[in-house]
């Protein structure tokens, strides 16, 4: 009877420390994936943040562009007439 409790005490034993390795693995699994994801997150939010920078840049050279080119019709009109 003894020695079959020692036996079951180790199993138990041997069945815990393989539970916890297994805990650890998933944990540290759950945190890389976790981590995966906020950095593609992260750089969609930036790649938009870039897009809406970049059709502000445009619309502002357009803007500019014509504004310049009806100030200086507009001026070369005054210095004609």
């Amino acid at each position: 009877m003894a020695m079959r409790m020692r036996q079951s005490l180790a199993q138990l034993e041997q069945a815990f420390v393989h539970e916890t390795q297994q805990d650890r693995q998933r944990r540290e699994h759950l945190r890389r994936t976790a981590a995966r994801r906020s950095r593609k997150r992260a750089h969609e939010r930036e790649k938009a943040r870039s897009s809406v920078r970049f059709g502000l840049l445009v619309f502002s050279l357009i803007a500019t562009a014509v504004i310049v080119t009806v100030a200086m019709f507009e001026t070369l009109n005054l210095l004609l007439a």
